[in-house]
């Protein structure tokens, strides 16, 4: 078996494969590139020893059975689960996405035991499982941000072989899945990278310490390590997208950026393989170049997470006004209305938290709403509150009905977090097994300092390391049977059929998009084609003109009756009502 690895400036490298060692050879035709052939079979354990350091672990290797510290061991593709063929073609404008943690999404906290829920998935009606970080990170539990394999799968969760069942699992099941991939850093734990050259430069500095090297000397083979990594989810596992984490963190120079070469090698692996794969991004950036094709001079990613939605949805539920809600809280219904018809609010004005102006204007016209995913909370937006509070800790069911109907029926492709479908009462807090005590008293005393400067005191917030706070946001299966819980579950599942059966609550055509709203009565409109949406957020009832005769509900939260003669509906308070011809 031949084993190569980049380890430009090592005087001398060895391999350890199962107890023996074997030196390796300079590759004359890879400057930098080291090799051997040694014999190997799957689960054959080895690492690399630099300069008589040692053993490293591959960073390419795909499995970490003892950790990132550990040995790699050799993963023989051929004899994992086989996969069937891939779920049904669903382009993207059709699809509804479910974002879960595997440690979190059931007890036991491992793939097998997440394919064994599959079956309320299908029965919800999403398309797709967007599968929060999966590489390798030290310890056991985590968010999977503090990756620091990106070919290797999280053995607790069930390495390479899980992953496989389960990706085949969700595509027997007709879902696609989508993961969760980390690109702009690596934890601060386990990460042997800089032992093997230059993965890293201090030209660019990030939130997480010295950049990824995207563009100093040596970011050729940097940037073909982090695109082979991609491509092997999608090839060797059948995963069917990935989800780019903070995309504005990639401090990249180069006239032709990471994310183009990326996204062109995506493309051509798609098409090879007739699959619709596909890119999200998180990107913060109001950049309507993110999402642009690259024959018209973007970056060619297929979408792109929509925080402006969310935060001015989040001041239309909550009244917040905190740090970044502050700019969409002066007139949140405006600033909803604004996101659901220009996606971007923050489109070249001025935004107070950055203390500057931000964005740039959309084309509606030539940008399809599928280009952004539209969501009331995540994992990031939950996750990173001081107590990890889901809006179904302080909002009635009347108002999670209310926002799931703007995200289910809006324009833009929905994306649900694991139990919102059903008002989870289970929080989702930041939580860490960081093995090196220092490091784990920084991450503890860091978050603290971080809400002391917001008001909470310390004993307030909950403690990363503590298994406990792990466990408080492992998903309640005993909730969706009971009856509050069970109501907004079938609401969700109305929602999403409502979405598949009608083409306008599908139609990419943003510029269509039709808003109206009072910010002092709390009511809300939009128009979809020929479907009309109506959102009462105030616990009063009103009465809107839709404007048009001949529609009849659809759905509602609570009842009510089809618009009379002159087209006036009566809503009910804190109630959501769909309606068509």
């Amino acid at each position: 078996m031949q084993f190569e690895v980049w380890a430009p400036q090592t005087g001398r490298v060895a391999m350890r494969l199962d107890g023996a060692t074997y030196d390796m050879a300079r590759d004359p035709d890879r400057d930098g590139w080291w090799a051997v052939e040694a014999p190997a079979a799957d689960g054959s354990r080895y690492g690399f020893l630099l300069d008589g350091e040692g053993p490293r672990p591959d960073p390419r290797g795909r499995r970490l059975p003892d950790g990132p510290d550990g040995l790699s061991a050799v993963v023989d593709f051929e004899a994992l689960t086989p996969r069937p063929a891939p779920p049904p073609h669903t382009r993207l404008q059709d699809a509804v996405l479910y974002e879960l943690h595997i440690g979190t999404f059931t007890p036991e906290g491992t793939f097998d035991a997440a394919a064994a829920r599959l079956g309320h998935l299908t029965a919800l009606g999403v398309t797709h499982v967007e599968l929060m970080p999966v590489c390798s990170f030290a310890g056991r539990h985590g968010w999977g941000y503090d990756g620091v394999a990106p070919w290797a799968v999280h053995e607790p969760y069930g390495g390479p072989a899980g992953l496989a069942r389960f990706t085949a699992a969700a595509h027997e099941a007709g879902l696609g899945v989508v993961l969760d991939v980390v690109h702009n850093h690596l934890g601060p734990s386990g990460n042997h990278l800089p032992a093997f050259g230059p993965y890293f430069t201090g030209t660019h500095h990030t939130p997480w310490g010295s950049a990824v090297n995207l563009d100093a000397p040596g970011s050729d083979e940097v940037r073909a390590y982090l695109l082979g990594s991609a491509l092997a989810w999608l090839r060797d596992y059948g995963i069917d997208g990935l989800r780019l984490d903070a995309v504005h963190a990639l401090a990249d120079d180069r006239a032709l950026t990471f994310l183009e070469e990326l996204t062109a090698a995506v493309d051509e692996l798609a098409a090879d393989t007739g699959r619709p794969l596909f890119l999200i991004a998180e990107s913060d950036r109001c950049d309507p170049r993110t999402t642009t094709p690259r024959a018209a001079g973007g970056l060619g990613l297929h979408a792109q997470w929509n925080d402006d939605f969310h935060h001015a949805l989040h001041c239309v539920l909550t009244g917040e006004s905190q740090a970044y809600y502050a700019d969409f809280a002066a007139a949140p219904l405006a600033a909803l209305a604004k996101t659901m018809t220009r996606a971007f609010f923050h489109d070249g004005t001025w935004s107070s938290f950055r203390g500057r102006t931000h964005g740039r204007p959309l084309d509606r016209r030539r940008t399809p709403a599928h280009r952004f995913l539209g969501y009331t909370q995540t994992h990031d937006q939950i996750g990173n509150r001081a107590l990890g509070d889901r809006l179904s800790a302080s909002l009635s069911p009347g108002l999670l009905a209310c926002a799931a109907t703007v995200a289910l029926t809006g324009p833009f492709v929905p994306m649900l977090f694991m139990g919102e479908e059903w008002g989870a009462r289970t929080p989702w807090q930041y939580f860490t097994d960081h093995p090196d005590p220092e490091l784990a008293e920084a991450v503890r005393s860091g978050r603290r300092r971080e809400f002391a400067a917001h008001g909470w005191k310390a004993e307030e917030i909950p403690d990363p390391q503590d298994p406990a706070t792990r466990d408080r946001s492992r998903l309640d299966w005993s909730e969706p049977e009971q009856a509050v819980h069970a109501r907004l579950l079938d609401w969700y599942r109305t929602l999403i059929a409502l979405r598949r059966t009608h083409h306008d609550l599908r139609d990419p055509d943003l510029a269509a998009v039709r808003v109206a709203h009072d910010e002092e009565r709390r009511w809300l409109t939009f128009r979809r084609g020929d479907v009309r949406v109506a959102v009462n957020f105030s616990p009063d009832p009103v009465t809107i003109a839709l404007g048009r005769n001949g529609v009849r509900v659809l759905a509602a939260w609570e009842p009510l009756e089809h618009p009379g003669p002159d087209g006036r509906i009566h809503v009910p308070g804190e109630t959501a009502v769909v309606l068509a011809p």
